[in-house]
């Protein structure tokens, strides 16, 4: 079985306790908080090193959670005795997509010419989620090489409504 399989089926068992404690917000960012200390290059060579035993990997792990619900470290001990610790990032990708899905919003990565002040961002933000009619949760970067006009990706789906594609897109009509 592939290891984004893997984690999904595991993101879905640690969403379905999540969604009974009624912390699915809540256990996502801690997911991604324990996630992101577990791929430290230290925390990393200790819980991937076949000289620490399972035993000790998960006394460290529950010591650091202690104020975590016990049900969370109960999965991560799971995790850990069956030797798949090293999916916590691909897990918390899938948990993440599955929250959204629930709480009726996506991510999209927006492109601009410029950094935007926080009202421009506010407004692409807040059009983007009237047009698609969910909440979006908006990243942006920005690529001086688009010269501008704005560059949105959802998931597979991207719009490219840049200057430069429209400067191309003319170039071949001339051309053509």
């Amino acid at each position: 079985m592939r290891d984004v399989t893997i984690a999904r089926n595991y993101a879905e068992t640690l969403f379905e306790l999540a969604s009974r404690a009624e912390g699915v917000e809540g256990w996502g960012e801690l997911l991604d908080a324990t996630a992101a200390a577990m791929q430290a290059p230290k925390v990393e060579s200790m819980l991937m090193s076949p000289r620490v035993h399972r035993d000790e990997k998960v006394r460290i792990v529950s010591d650091a959670l202690r104020e975590a619900p016990r049900p969370f470290v109960l999965f991560l001990v799971a995790l850990i005795r069956r030797g798949r610790q090293y999916l916590i990032g691909t897990i918390a990708d899938e948990y993440r997509v599955l929250a959204d899905d629930k709480l009726g919003r996506v991510r999209a990565s927006i492109t601009l010419a410029r950094e935007a002040d926080p009202l421009t961002r506010q407004v692409i933000s807040e059009r983007l989620a009237r047009a698609i009619g969910k909440d979006v949760i908006a990243g942006f970067v920005t690529d001086p090489a688009i010269l501008g006009g704005t560059i949105v990706r959802i998931g597979d789906q991207v719009h490219d409504g840049s200057v430069r594609k429209r400067l191309g897109r003319l170039r071949r009509q001339l051309l053509g």
